[in-house]
């Protein structure tokens, strides 16, 4: 590739990577806005030739799973509704366990069996969040939605992509009756009358959309709200992450699922970036001992009064902690004659920068999600 084609490489991943990091304060706009760069950034590639595509479904999977990851974890900051979380959560793991099936195996039928239902749910969840107080939806209301966008949108769009193998994207363009390869203004161009249609076809959506929210669903509570809710008093502040990590235990229920996050993500980017001869159970178990390092250093650093006083501090302390740890390890399976897990520099940047935003977020968030439980419980037993 040339200098003009690594530029776009590098601008579309790093906006795949950077642009999640909005939806845990910005949750609809956020995800929106992943979900439209995954759906064009096949074609933005297109525009290029010498830009390879044969890697793109497990790219495209991999930074699927990225972002959603990111999403799952914004639940935990942002969500109140306990059935609602339940549920996010067992659709997130659900969706991850078929795409690891999927990288291992390359059967396309996996991800069909495996929706990411998920997605659409958060969505949903959220769009209700931006009008009313999502304590409003009971037991059943959770259920039949994540079925209705189980079977009705998912598993017809799964079975369009990973089925049927069709491409979103060159099937727009087939209708606008030029090749898949044809820039998006060459298609408009060739029949915009079917750009005025689908215009009018939005507006009509949005339309019936609006007279719904307005005339027909409940009064709503509160004006609409596109960022997230401001967390209670009790859930904000470094003092609070730094406590509760040193009133933890180190090897608890948090650490598995750490494990588990960061195991199975991993082993999904390692089947895409890294060689054939690494095997699976390998990643997971250099993951394993990394967030065991990682938890033992993180409560040493708390209990030696160590606060951050943001995310972004953190993220920026805790990939220097943790380049060292993959360091000291690499070396040390060095030393003991076990794998040797050598990388090249910019591989090895990069999943210390996925560790990194994996295990900070779930920890602060995780942290607010115990934290509202515990008011929660106070509440119940004062009432």
């Amino acid at each position: 590739m040339g200098l003009e084609e690594w530029v776009v490489v590098v601008l579309v991943v790093g906006a795949r990577l950077l642009l999640p990091f909005t939806i845990p304060y910005w949750p609809l706009p956020g995800a929106i806005a992943c979900m439209i760069l995954d759906s064009i950034d096949q074609s933005i590639f297109q525009q290029f030739p010498d830009i390879p595509l044969e890697g793109y479904q497990s790219y495209d999977k991999s930074l699927d799973i990225y972002y959603l990851a990111i999403m799952y974890m914004a639940t935990m900051r942002n969500w109140v509704n306990p059935m609602a979380f339940k549920m996010s959560f067992f659709l997130y793991y659900y969706r991850l366990v078929g795409v690891v099936a999927f990288e291992l195996s390359q059967v396309r039928a996996i991800l069909f069996i495996f929706p990411n239902t998920f997605e659409y749910f958060w969505d949903f969840v959220e769009a209700v969040r931006m009008r009313w107080n999502t304590m409003r939806m009971g037991k059943w209301t959770v259920i039949l939605s994540a079925a209705a966008i189980w079977v009705f949108i998912k598993l017809p769009q799964e079975y369009w992509i990973h089925i049927a193998q069709r491409d979103m994207t060159d099937a727009i363009k087939e209708l606008f009756g030029v090749d898949p390869t044809a820039s998006w203004s060459e298609a408009i161009s060739n029949r915009p009358e079917l750009l005025a249609a689908a215009i009018v076809a939005v507006a009509v959506v949005l339309l019936v959309i609006y007279w719904i929210v307005t005339r027909k669903a409940p009064a709503g509570d509160h004006g609409i709200r596109l960022k997230a809710d401001p967390l209670p008093p009790e859930c904000q502040g470094s003092e609070l992450y730094r406590t509760a990590r040193v009133a933890e235990g180190i090897f608890d229920r948090a650490l598995i699922e750490k494990v588990v996050l960061a195991g199975l993500i991993s082993v999904i980017f390692a089947q895409y970036l890294l060689s054939d001869d690494v095997r699976s159970i390998s990643v997971l178990a250099f993951v394993a001992v990394f967030v065991a390092v990682n938890a033992l250093v993180s409560q040493w650093l708390a209990r030696r009064g160590r606060e951050w006083k943001s995310v972004g501090l953190e993220l920026a302390g805790m990939f220097v902690v943790n380049y060292a740890i993959i360091v000291g390890l690499q070396l040390a399976q060095r030393v003991l004659g076990l794998i040797d897990t050598r990388t090249p520099l910019g591989l090895s940047l990069f999943f210390v920068f996925l560790f990194t935003v994996i295990i900070v977020l779930f920890d602060r968030y995780r942290t607010v999600l115990t934290a509202r439980g515990v008011l929660a419980k106070r509440a119940d037993e004062a009432a």
